[in-house]
């Protein structure tokens, strides 16, 4: 969930000393090992102790925290307020709580392996590999424990439509199921407008309404599956395997027919190319609609501008960002992050006319990085850095947002920016 994604998203949890007291034996039983616990005042006095230098003259990161104990691989992050919740292929979701990183609660145990997560209000929605959106509450019997309310699709949608034939699609031969289904894994969620969006790998785009659960339409977006969606300024930007990332909307003409109650319908407003047969496995936009990025299974990370307030778009950046694939992207404010599998992090600045610049690559996970999380907490002059890993751990990481000379005053940044990812290497 970036940060424009999660701007319907607010702090669903505030712990209490009572709260703490009564939930801290449970906590401790299955606390996970945590190493370089931190304190943010420490970081604000002492922001140059997590960049050193190194002896090839580059300097590197340590990060500020390594967290471990999810069942599987994390495969999903998101902020929620004080809050950062981590999901796995275990099927179990850690709620953390910050600054000191420790385990506030855990839920989820037995339900399909996770695959996104967002945040709405005082909701969390999962999307899982069993098709299914699960809407998780805090229990007001007891602030630490998430109960299970809902699932989408809700049982009231079934009832509606399940007599009519004409709700029914056919997904391989033989077989049918309502349209307000997904056939296979929901492999990314988000938010936008009071509406949440769903991606499959069936290839359909679902959307549905925040406020009673309901499924409002189907798209057959893509000619293969789905793994990446964002929304910003009324525009959905969905990022498929087929290799395209696709933009949809609202039509004024759409949205009268709504508001008379005539029906429900996003439109294809563009198309935006990437490389042939190459799968995007991740998509964001910045906070003004402007630039697209997407993350490219050939290692790549490609960029688009949005002309003017036309639907067109052109591509303004191609950049060989990793040697392996690119398997999630996250913006913070000009800066981007990508993940990998070839096990980094790669940091870098969009510039004038939204071209990148590599900055640095983060080393120190043990396998490849499937999702990244940015979080702005005004400490030191930089941002923090969340990464789940296909290694179980989740780490955190500080990034500071100076120019080079900025950044060496404090023993940060290399003297200067490097184009090649390759000549500023940072390890843990």
């Amino acid at each position: 969930m970036d940060r424009v994604v999660s701007e319907a998203a607010t702090p669903l949890l505030h712990s209490s000393s009572s709260d703490s007291s009564s939930s801290s034996s449970d906590a401790e039983a299955q606390s996970p090992a945590i190493s370089c616990r931190f304190d943010f005042e420490d970081l604000r006095l002492k922001s140059y102790d997590y960049l050193c230098k190194s002896p090839s003259g580059f300097h590197s990161y340590r990060p500020l925290a390594v967290l471990s104990g999810h069942i599987g691989s994390v495969s999903c992050l998101a902020l929620c307020g004080e809050f950062i919740l981590s999901a796995s292929q275990g099927k179990d979701i850690i709620v953390w709580q910050q600054p000191d990183l420790r385990v506030f609660t855990r839920f989820g145990h037995g339900e399909g392996s996770v695959k996104a997560v967002v945040a709405v209000g005082s909701r969390v929605f999962t999307a899982h590999q069993d098709g299914k959106i699960r809407v998780w509450k805090v229990s007001r019997r007891s602030e630490n424990i998430f109960r299970l309310t809902n699932s989408l699709p809700t049982t009231k949608d079934y009832l509606g439509k399940f007599m009519k034939q004409s709700n029914y699609v056919q997904t391989r031969r033989h077989h049918k199921i309502l349209w307000i289904e997904h056939a296979d894994t929901i492999s990314c969620l988000a938010v936008h407008n009071g509406l949440i969006y769903s991606g499959s790998w069936d290839k359909t785009l679902k959307v549905w309404r925040v406020s009673d659960l309901k499924c409002l339409e189907s798209i057959k977006a893509h000619d293969d599956a789905i793994n990446g969606v964002v929304a910003c300024k009324g525009v959905v930007y969905s990022a498929s395997a087929d290799g395209k990332i696709k933009a949809w909307g609202r039509r004024k003409e759409e949205k009268k027919e709504e508001e008379e109650g005539r029906g429900y319908s996003h439109s294809l407003l563009g198309i935006l190319e990437g490389h042939k047969d190459v799968s995007v496995n991740s998509v964001v936009v910045s906070e003004d609609g402007k630039w697209v990025y997407g993350g490219n299974s050939d290692g790549f990370i490609m960029g688009w501008e949005k002309i003017g307030e036309s639907v067109r778009w052109k591509v303004i950046c191609e950049k060989r960002a990793h040697k392996m694939a690119v398997l999630c992207i996250c913006l913070m404010g000009e800066f981007l992050c990508s993940g990998s599998a070839d096990k980094s992090i790669g940091i870098w600045r969009r510039e004038a006319f939204g071209r990148l610049c590599n900055l640095w690559v983060i080393n120190g996970h043990e396998g490849p990085i499937r999702c990244l999380q940015a979080a702005s907490n005004g400490v030191g002059g930089g941002f923090l850095l969340y990464s789940g890993s296909l290694d179980r751990s989740l780490r955190v990481w500080w990034v500071p947002k100076g120019s080079s000379s900025s950044s060496s005053a404090m023993g940060g940044a290399a003297a200067s920016v490097a184009e090649d990812s390759e000549k500023a290497i940072i390890s843990c």
